[in-house]
């Protein structure tokens, strides 16, 4: 591993606490030594308390931030003299342990404690780094592991077998320590769980990780276990995969995301069999769970099978006090197909699907070594079924009823579409984005939204979109089919064949197909919805704008007709009329001040030219969508809504 450590950059810190932050960042820009929030870094200095004394404090990275992005406000500062009388009791619960480590900060409005803290303190030096470097794990979690390690470290690497985080790690590394001549000692390696370097030099701990992974990074090149699967898998039909999701998400009794890749690792002879036998690290089980689903095509006796297998796997090794998880898998191998990642949001979809990439590399190179080899399950359980996380599930709080859902929203680029996305993607829903437009793409930066260039008019454009789509969430549960756009005036006897053919195929025919394509995948939504966005024009027409008010009468109809053969499905199909939405892109400012002009208004008064007298904005569109595709109407189908202040030729 190469160092990005930079003289000139970290000149520019003053303290301690802030060039731990500095070499923590370096540290969290390689995947392969911690991911999404994983390891953990100390630095150790002294600050004087209320009173004038002066205290050790032990700065350790604080609970839930993520060495990528730290800051100084990331750390914990707790009282270093507490922790250390904490390694020396006899015993302590990890409840316990955590509300002493709370209680031992100098700053209660501080990040929490990490639980590795007491092991950072016991450590006599001032800066510490921990990470989970995959090439190290790599290697311990195959058959012979142990003396692998051994071997090509030599005396002056501490290795320990693994043994749970929290305070019986910290009090494994108390006991093997105390006798331990620290100058003779440049690293600790913890079998199936990572690697912890120290000094009194920020660079130096810092590039003592590197050279510990650099020379497992070269062992394994050497053995020519580092070269990954070729070939390319057959993939998976997005319907199929949409009715697999389904099974899933009703597994786990609620909504689910899901991704389906084609990854190399499916095309491995025996990835059936290597591909479950356990995670690199145990803590991975909280996000993937111990094994993946092994899917087979029929995806309700698969999720019936994995479902079993978990129920099983949690009586073999549960006490009675302790509550089952959910038996829904979070990831998945099709041997020859691709592999598949399920999560309850699209955050832990990404978190999930980059622990597999990593997972998927660390089990060719152990079978390259002559075997993965993973934990016993038992020890994955009680990872799994820890304390603290069983702690965490109490504590979880009421989330939006749509988080895990998936929308498909046409014409996302600007306007209503666009104030769609957001607002859907601000209540947890995933967003596939559709537009003719190359714009769509930045819509959003969430990992929630994804945005797809094509033309909607095309059929075939249409369907590659939604299958894009659906391999990347999952699934469809919410349409919401806002493509259109307003065509210059002119009266019927003036209106060319093209003019009208135009207005009818973005209006009307581009929404037909979108419906027509969606609805097998709605089919297999969750409390699926669509919402058409049609026009104050179906009810009350003007001269001038013919092609348009037919289109939107007409997709009404469509809708009112989709209304009727999808409720049997629980398909909900519910119609907006919005009017004069001004900040939309067919209204500029020649338009405006022309249409107010003809009516005698200045722009101002035009713009709130209804019965309520108000403005109208995209904004307020999207939440009638928000409100059609959440609990709000699920008892209403074939809704006709207007969004307009009130028309007194619609009334």
């Amino acid at each position: 591993m190469k160092s990005l450590w930079n003289d000139s950059k970290a000149s520019e810190f003053g303290s301690p606490l802030e060039l731990r932050a500095y070499t923590s960042r370096l540290l969290g820009q390689s995947d392969d030594l911690v991911l999404h929030g994983g390891g953990n870094t100390s630095v150790k200095d002294s600050s004087k308390n209320i009173f004038g004394e002066t205290e050790e404090i032990l700065y350790v990275k604080g609970s839930g931030h993520d060495l990528k992005t730290i800051g100084t406000d990331g750390f914990a500062p707790t009282r270093l003299d507490v922790l250390q009388q904490l390694a020396a009791l006899p015993e302590l619960s990890d409840t316990d342990m955590m509300r002493e480590l709370k209680c031992s900060q100098t700053d209660p409005q501080a990040p929490a404690p990490s639980v590795e803290a007491i092991l950072h303190a016991i450590i006599p030096f001032r800066y510490v780094d921990h990470t989970h470097a995959d090439a190290v794990v790599s290697i311990s979690n195959t058959v012979g592991g142990e003396d692998r390690i051994r071997n090509l470290y030599g005396d002056d690497v501490l290795v320990l077998p693994y043994i749970m985080p929290g305070f019986i790690l910290a009090k494994q590394v108390y006991e093997a320590t105390r006798d331990l001549d620290w100058a003779s000692c440049r690293a600790i390696i913890l079998l199936h769980h990572g690697v912890f370097t120290f000094h009194e030099d920020a660079r130096s701990s810092y590039e003592t990780m590197l050279q510990i992974v650099t020379t497992a990074e070269e062992y394994l090149h050497q053995q020519d276990a580092d070269v990954e699967a070729k070939g390319e898998p057959q993939g998976i039909s997005p319907l199929d995969f949409a009715c697999l999701r389904k099974q899933v998400g009703q597994a786990r009794n609620g909504a689910m995301v899901g991704r389906f890749r084609k990854l190399p690792f499916a095309a491995v002879e025996n990835v059936a069999e290597c591909g479950r036998r356990g995670p690199i690290t145990p803590d991975h089980v909280l996000h993937t769970k111990r094994i993946p689903i092994l899917m087979t095509g029929n995806a309700a006796q698969d999720v019936e099978n994995f479902a079993g297998e978990y129920r099983d796997y949690f009586d073999r090794n549960a006490t009675t006090s302790l509550r089952c998880l959910d038996s829904a898998p979070r990831w998945g191998i099709y041997p020859g197909k691709g592999v598949a990642t399920f999560a309850i949001s699209a955050k832990r979809l990404q978190v999930c699907s980059d622990i597999i990439d990593h997972t998927v590399r660390a089990i060719q190179r152990g079978e390259r070594l002559g075997g993965w080899q993973a934990l016993s399950e038992q020890e994955i359980f009680a990872l799994e079924y820890w304390e603290l996380e069983q702690a965490k599930l109490k504590r979880q709080g009421v989330t939006s009823g749509l988080e895990g859902k998936v929308a498909v929203v046409t014409g996302a680029a600007s306007g209503i579409g666009a104030a769609t996305v957001r607002r859907l993607v601000a209540e947890g829903v995933c967003v596939i984005g559709i537009d003719i437009s190359a714009t769509v793409g930045s819509v959003s930066a969430a990992p929630l939204y994804l945005g797809i260039e094509a033309d909607l008019t095309e059929s075939n454009a249409v369907s590659s979109a939604l299958a894009e789509g659906v391999l990347h969430f999952g699934g469809i549960d919410i349409l919401v089919s806002n493509a259109g756009s307003f065509p210059a005036g002119s009266y019927i006897e003036a209106t060319t064949d093209a003019q009208w053919e135009s207005a009818l195929d973005l209006n009307l025919d581009s929404h037909f197909k979108v419906l027509r394509e969606a609805i097998p995948y709605l089919k297999q939504g969750f409390d699926p919805c669509v919402i058409v966005m049609a026009s104050k024009n179906t009810l009350a027409p003007g001269p001038g704008v013919g092609a348009y008010s037919v289109a939107k009468a007409a997709l009404t109809q469509l809708a009112r007709v989709a209304a009727l053969e999808l409720a049997g499905d629980g398909v909900r199909v519910n119609i907006l009329h919005p009017d004069a939405v001004f900040d939309t892109g067919i209204w500029t400012d020649e338009v405006l001040g022309a249409r107010a002009e003809k009516y005698g208004l200045s722009v101002a008064e035009y713009k709130r030219r209804n019965l309520l007298e108000t403005e109208i904005t995209s904004e307020d569109v999207a939440s009638a969508v928000l409100a059609l595709a959440d609990a709000s109407f699920a008892k209403s189908t074939g809704l006709q809504l207007t969004v307009d202040g009130g028309n007194d030729r619609s009334l």
